[in-house]
């Protein structure tokens, strides 16, 4: 058998070639999302409310000398929960740890966590509503008085001993704080429901990310991308990325009405936000099951999505939207739902389109 050295030479190259634009797209949506994220109450927009609340609070722990209250933030996903975490701790000058609930399984991983932090750290922890009953029991007294319990030994040797840990802040993210246990809820000093963003505080989003990123965009364009973005930061910076490459491609690089329009629809988002997956579902509800009500794992099955999907992503926003109803006998279609997709609202087993 003959062997091409070259062509085995150039496979390799193209190969090296593939790994490393893989690695630079990788890096490149990293130093995205860390280039446009806040780092101080001034510059972050939205939520003021919550804003001057925690200014307060930061400031009065300052002047009393004490540790900051551990604080819970809860409300819908992409609404900056983490970004606000980040800038605590850039306001109060300390350090913080990232980590999420479902990471910590074992004892000892919450445990390694808690000895590890020093004086005034922050730790934060997303998805603390799935955090399991043993790193709960070992987060109370730490929270409360700043030691763990450990044991050691076996059988009748067991031996329980109270181990100090140095004085920290706990926040807590979470898309469900109604699945938090009452234990543990209680321990945290300050409560706060992130809000969703009005199409205004979007294009001021949007336009912060734009000059951040050297992307020219104009006031129209701004605010068509904030329509369609769920009322959601995250998903307006996503956008603004796609709408970015298609003024690049076709247009002349600056972001307008026509442009934003058109690179939105071809992602298939409607003027309200609504994917396909949005209007599947309600289609679904309407069509199949005559406007409601149906039950989510029944909806989870028919679309081929995981319930957890339906419920902390695509329903929050058909909530507050009004798409949706939920009820105790499951989702109902509104009266929107039907004319957001062309449907009569009469005869449910005969549903025409206009």
């Amino acid at each position: 058998m003959i062997i091409d050295d070259n062509n085995n030479k150039n496979t390799k190259i193209a190969a090296s070639k593939s790994k490393d634009l893989e690695a630079g797209e990788i890096e490149y949506d990293r130093n995205y999302d860390l280039n446009i994220r806040p780092k101080t109450f001034k510059d972050y927009i939205g939520q003021e409310t919550i804003k001057n609340t925690l200014k307060i609070t930061i400031e009065a722990s300052k002047k009393r000398n004490v540790q900051l209250d551990h604080i819970l933030l809860y409300g819908p996903p992409g609404l900056g929960k983490t970004t606000l975490a980040n800038i605590i701790a850039n306001e109060t000058g300390v350090g913080i740890k990232i980590t999420s609930a479902p990471a910590l399984e074992r004892p000892r991983d919450i445990i390694g966590i808690l000895m590890s932090l020093k004086e005034g750290e922050i730790l934060f922890i997303d998805e603390i509503h799935r955090l399991n009953k043993i790193a709960e029991e070992i987060l109370y007294p730490a929270m409360e008085d700043f030691f763990i319990d450990l044991t050691t030994g076996k059988s009748q040797t067991v031996k329980t001993m109270r181990v100090p840990v140095k004085k920290f802040t706990l926040i807590g993210a979470t898309t469900k704080a109604g699945a938090l246990s009452g234990p543990l809820r209680d321990r945290f000093g300050v409560i706060h429901r992130l809000e969703f963003y009005t199409p205004s505080e979007l294009s001021s989003v949007i336009k912060r990310s734009a000059k951040i990123l050297n992307i020219e965009i104009d006031n129209e364009g701004a605010m068509e991308i904030a329509k369609r973005s769920r009322s959601t930061p995250r998903i307006a910076n996503r956008l603004i990325k796609r709408a970015s490459d298609w003024a690049l491609v076709k247009g002349d690089g600056v972001i307008n009405l026509n442009i934003a329009k058109e690179a939105l629809n071809s992602l298939n988002i409607d003027e309200f936000g609504l994917d396909y997956t949005d209007r599947e579902l309600l289609k679904m509800i309407i069509t199949n099951y005559n406007g409601g009500p149906v039950g989510v794992e029944t909806l989870g099955v028919a679309l081929g999505e995981d319930i957890r999907t339906i419920e902390d992503v695509i329903e929050p926003y058909l909530l507050q939207s009004g798409f949706i109803q939920r009820t105790q006998r499951g989702r109902m279609a509104t009266p929107l739902a039907y004319n957001h997709l062309g449907i009569k609202n009469g005869n449910p087993n005969q549903l025409e389109l206009f």
